[in-house]
């Protein structure tokens, strides 16, 4: 599928709703290979606090060069996943997002459904 290019400082269209969901003009994508702290439906207080640190990273990252929005999982091929969202991985400068966000700490691989964030 080709991919899709942003101008998100242009624009404006492109926000972090979580560590692991962004919105694009209003549609919501899900960041297919990782799995972030919830700040919703969260199960503990620390899960929280670490979801809002992920959240605000991933404004940082969206906010520091040219997006690249590649659709579909690249492990499933599924384009949505159970909630009706856009699945697909982010890049941010050729470098994708989801890994960083793994190797800084704030997300894990997403491995087909949600483990605790409490310890």
């Amino acid at each position: 599928m080709p991919a899709l290019l942003v101008a998100a400082l242009l624009t404006g269209s492109l926000v972090a709703v979580d560590g692991d969901t962004i919105t694009l003009d209003g549609t919501r994508i899900r960041i297919a290979n990782i799995d972030a702290p919830e700040i919703r439906n969260f199960h503990c207080d620390a899960e929280r606090r670490l979801g809002l640190v992920a959240k605000r990273r991933m404004t940082e990252l969206l906010a520091s060069g040219p997006i690249t929005v590649h659709p579909g999982d690249p492990d499933s091929g599924r384009l949505k996943d159970r909630y009706g969202r856009t699945l697909a991985t982010i890049k941010v400068d050729g470098r994708d997002v989801g890994e960083i966000m793994i190797g800084e700490g704030l997300a894990r691989p997403w491995n087909g459904k949600r483990r605790t964030w409490c310890d």
